[in-house]
């Protein structure tokens, strides 16, 4: 049976589609649909917050709706300097207005760090000091709290998209040198899937790159197959992240 994906993307980001695509290209059973928000910035001000308002997003999800996927992911890391509610409050108005299950890049990373047992987090992101400082308060929150991070300063959503994989390898050694057990990549238009896998290996650490873990998780949720993608990673190889399904109070259906 075919499995669709549909996953709102933010409209400045040019990595997540290429790279799921990319993912997919072996899965001729599964499929992924994109439906595109506006985001151009990514800051504390209040013009750049509004871009993730929920009355912008619904309409997006209605839209993937009509191509009937078995789930729907923001694929976004927003929540992460809003609040972990926001995502819980934005996949249950998802699964209210669709009925169908949603989640999130925020929701699916820390799902994946509680799955993985691991608590020495490394946090690889481009964002401004301002953003990974509220991130830092919001993760921890969320009992995920980060032991060692680095950041760019970049505030341009379409520049996150030309930063170097050699620069985000830099920051993975970086972070994984204070002693990270595991180290996520936060920023969906960051090219670091394509490199998860190798890095693994040579610094034998788990590597969660947003782009990839929303996959996982979306397809977990439409009750896809995820063993097949093995190639990218441990979170599709290893035996504890293959429970399928959703879980209540974190996704939504």
């Amino acid at each position: 049976m075919a499995v669709r994906l549909g996953m709102i993307t933010p409209s400045s980001n040019s990595v997540l589609e290429p790279v799921t695509s990319a993912m997919l290209a072996e899965l001729p059973d599964v499929t992924a649909h994109f439906s595109r928000l506006r985001v151009t910035e990514i800051a504390l001000d209040a013009p750049a917050l509004g871009q993730f308002d929920p009355g912008h997003m619904l309409p997006a999800a209605e839209l993937l709706a009509d191509t009937k996927v078995g789930s729907i992911a923001w694929n976004g890391t927003s929540a992460s300097w809003l609040g972990i509610a926001r995502d819980e409050t934005l996949c249950a108005a998802i699964a209210a207005r669709t009925g169908i299950p949603a989640t999130t890049s925020t929701l699916a990373c820390l799902e994946a760090i509680r799955l993985a047992g691991r608590s020495r987090v490394g946090l690889v992101t481009p964002y401004t000091d301002d953003v990974q400082s509220r991130i830092g308060e919001v993760w921890r929150g969320a009992s995920s709290p980060v032991h060692a991070e680095r950041h760019l300063g970049i505030r341009d959503n379409f520049t996150f998209g030309e930063v170097t994989p050699a620069a985000i390898a830099e920051m993975i050694r970086a972070v994984v040198g204070e002693g990270c057990d595991v180290v996520v990549i936060l920023c969906t238009n960051m090219n670091g899937a394509r490199m998860a896998a190798a890095l693994e290996r040579e610094l034998d650490v788990l590597i969660l790159d947003s782009v990839a873990v929303t996959l996982w998780r979306s397809l977990q949720i439409a009750g896809a197959d995820i063993e097949r993608l093995g190639e990218w990673g441990r979170i599709f190889r290893e035996p504890g992240f293959r429970a399928m399904g959703w879980r209540a109070g974190h996704d939504a259906a």
